[in-house]
């Protein structure tokens, strides 16, 4: 798509504004970012969607990128990003909105479509677990050893140094040898987010998601909440290292209308690795009443 096709906009969300990158008319779909990303997660979904007849709407996350960024770490917790979620959805002028999201954009809109049934049409998640199902699943001693980057982004000030060392060279071989493809992202690509995470604030506003979400308390009515009601589906590269299969386990119990999706040679960076196969499943989900 042409830069041209592209709409930024500044939404008034939950007391900040998010920068939004839109494109298209149509029924309105919403695309959320994760760890360490922004808007440009989705470049390759964008077009296809919009091209569809989907109006899109990709915002950069509260702290990301262009948007505000609080400096109060509470400002992070998740009924904050879930509310705007919701500001953006109501900012559509439409009644309910398809919600995308992928790693934190995915726990997201899992939170989102259990707090706002009414504000969700249909349900994709990338690469993302529900929250019952990741508490449950991280005590044992396999995803325990896969989620060990959790507990390291919780020390102060210690990750934002390791993160940025060497013109943040640990973020550049995240994206140069973590996806199980390795054209998954251009150098264009990592320079974007690196430019992005540089700006004053910006990594400890990203890290603040993991900060200001870990107390239980915090998390109980994300995790014990109905089963979702939206037609849903699951999008999964099996080769993510850091979030195995086995969070797939006894998601039609959170979501009875699951449909799940696994894409066998990709990694976490799935709507990156294999946009093809993604945009075929997210348009025909997207555009048929029946689960595909």
């Amino acid at each position: 798509m042409k830069e041209a096709a592209l709409r930024h906009q500044r939404i008034a969300a939950d007391g900040i504004h998010l920068h939004v990158v839109a494109a298209g008319k149509g029924p309105p779909v919403i695309l959320l970012h994760g760890f360490p990303e922004n808007w440009h997660s989705w470049r390759k979904q964008i077009p296809v969607l919009a091209a569809a007849g989907f109006s899109v709407l990709a915002p950069d996350l509260r702290g990301y990128n262009l948007s505000d960024r609080p400096a109060d770490q509470s400002a992070y917790r998740l009924e904050h990003l879930v509310r705007d979620v919701a500001a953006l959805v109501r900012a559509t002028g439409h009644p309910r909105s398809h919600i995308i999201g992928h790693d934190w954009g995915g726990v997201i809109a899992w939170a989102f479509a259990g707090q706002y049934p009414q504000l969700v049409d249909k349900l994709v998640v990338l690469n993302a677990p529900h929250l019952k199902i990741y508490f449950k699943k991280v005590r044992y001693p396999r995803q325990m050893l896969r989620s060990w980057y959790v507990l390291f982004f919780l020390i102060p000030r210690l990750p934002e140094f390791v993160l940025s060392a060497k013109n943040y060279r640990a973020v550049r071989e995240m994206f140069r040898r973590s996806p199980a493809s390795k054209k998954a992202f251009s150098d264009e690509d990592t320079e974007q987010y690196i430019q992005a995470l540089a700006s004053p604030g910006a990594l400890t506003a990203a890290l603040n998601y993991y900060r200001a979400n870990i107390r239980p308390a915090d998390m109980r009515r994300f995790v014990d909440t109905m089963p979702i009601k939206a037609e849903t589906l699951v999008i999964w590269g099996e080769l993510d290292p850091a979030l195995g299969i086995e969070l797939l386990e006894g998601l039609d119990e959170v979501a009875p209308h699951v449909c799940i999706h696994r894409v066998a040679q990709s990694s976490h960076w799935v709507q990156n690795e294999a946009p093809a196969e993604v945009n075929r499943m997210l348009v025909n989900f997207l555009k048929h009443r029946k689960r595909i």
